[in-house]
């Protein structure tokens, strides 16, 4: 099995949480210039997205856990001051003295009271752990639980890019779309324009206008709901991304410019490489090193402790005419037995090993599973590109080809209103092609968790 090293994972999520409490960050290029590429979205959302601040906080919870566990192992202080009177019953304590003459009690057998005594007491009391295995071994857990849970930092850092990623490109989609309906609109007032040209010089007819309406009106429509697709894919990103709706945005990728990998993949360096690094597999990681050193900790509470008190204090009758008394002690202290509790609570820790263990197994199946499909898709959409672009290509020739025939008044613009909605839908096409493309491109670096290096 390939593992990301504990250190290494704790400075990944430590490296998380420094961005997030850092108001200036090093931006791209394109970023400091007001524009924004897909890889700048990924990763500002991988820093900003506000479901990171719910890990952020159990974070903060898992570290003052730690604090808590190694207070066991610092010094112990108490300190107080006391001005009491007591009373006392003799017969509670068994005084039955007699007079070594009379015979006689000195005190009732029946109990007498005594007092009240005045008392003043002023002292203070340490004591200090000296060898505790169990509370060494406690707070190694705590810090690997810490771990466990700012490792989440990176699960839901890399859900959070993978959400703005697909809005991006959604947006530069929808951005692609509204340009092919325009580039329709013009081509349809174009032919509008001549049909009603060619009817004024008497060599149109009027079915040739009318036609050319309604294809003008038909692209008018898809023009508009072109437009609110990208707007609604637009507030979509700014969500995704943490910004006000009203937030300036201005992206530096277009759809067509996004790249395309035309390179083969190695898969089996792939699939390796997204069970070194996949966030997930890394969570199991640092929860199965915790749930190790929860059973360590546990077995270390059957061996000895060794501790040592001091106690030191004035004590009297009255403030006037104090004594100073103290006294210390070193102490062993063992638990041989406690119910039964510890092996419960071992068997406990053996259970949430195994549902670790075939977690971590489902996991690495599942990211073997999501790399090869990524890849296949990423084929597959590599391909569908290519060919929907030479279908465009033909459709741009048909188009031309039908508008001089109509010019040269050789034919009626039905043809070319023909060739207009081929058109049309092979833009529509190119754009979806291109749109699945980089959605196989960001789902094959989230599968190997490298997708807030995405370009």
């Amino acid at each position: 099995m390939i593992f990301t090293s504990h250190r290494k994972l704790r400075t990944r999520a430590a490296a998380l949480v420094a961005m997030a409490a850092t108001p200036c960050v090093a931006l791209s290029s394109a970023q400091a210039q007001g524009a924004l590429t897909l890889g700048d979205a990924a990763r500002m959302a991988a820093r900003q997205n506000t479901s990171l601040d719910v890990v952020r906080a159990r974070v903060a919870q898992a570290d003052a856990r730690v604090v808590q566990q190694k207070a066991s192992l610092y010094p112990d202080v108490t300190a107080f001051v006391q001005q009491a009177q007591r009373t006392t019953n003799t017969a509670t304590f068994g005084f039955a003295f007699r007079d070594a003459t009379t015979g006689q009690y000195l005190f009732d057998p029946n109990g007498q009271l005594l007092g009240p005594i005045p008392q003043t007491d002023a002292r203070f009391r340490v004591s200090q752990t000296l060898y505790d295995a169990a509370a060494f071994a406690r707070v190694k857990a705590a810090r690997s639980s810490s771990v466990a849970t700012a490792a989440d930092l990176n699960t839901v850092a890399e859900g959070a890019a993978a959400t703005a990623a697909m809005a991006y490109i959604r947006v530069v989609r929808a951005e692609a779309q509204l340009s092919a309906r325009l580039a329709d609109s013009t081509l349809a007032a174009d032919l509008e324009r001549i049909a009603r040209d060619q009817l004024a010089a008497g060599a149109g007819i009027a079915l040739d206008v009318t036609r050319a309406q309604s294809q003008n009106a038909n692209v008018r429509v898809q023009l508009i709901g072109a437009r609110g697709d990208r707007d609604h894919a637009r507030l979509e990103l700014r969500r995704a991304l943490n910004l006000a709706a009203d937030a300036p945005l201005v992206l530096a990728d277009s759809l067509g410019g996004l790249p395309i990998d035309a390179s083969a993949s190695d898969e089996a360096a792939i699939i390796a490489r997204a069970l070194d690094q996949r966030a997930d597999l890394q969570v199991i990681k640092a929860q199965e090193d915790a749930q190790r050193s929860q059973a360590k900790a546990i077995k270390a509470e059957r061996l000895p402790t060794l501790s040592a008190v001091g106690d030191e204090g004035a004590l009297g009758k009255s403030w006037a005419h104090p004594i100073s008394t103290y006294s210390w002690a070193l102490q062993v202290s063992i638990h041989p037995f406690d119910g039964f509790r510890r092996e419960a609570r071992l068997d406990e820790q053996t259970a949430i090993a195994r549902e670790l263990e075939a977690r971590d197994k489902d996991v690495r199946l599942q990211a073997t599973l999501e790399v090869r499909s990524a890849l296949v898709d990423l084929a597959a959409t590599r391909e569908q590109a290519a060919a929907v672009t030479e279908r465009l290509r033909f459709a741009e020739q048909e188009v031309s080809q039908a508008q001089e025939r109509f010019r040269a008044g050789v034919a009626g613009n039905s043809d070319v209103i023909t060739a207009l909605l081929s058109l049309n839908q092979a833009r529509t096409l190119r754009n979806d092609a291109l749109a699945a493309y980089q959605a196989s491109r960001i789902a094959l670096a989230r599968a190997t968790g490298q997708l807030q290096e995405i370009r």
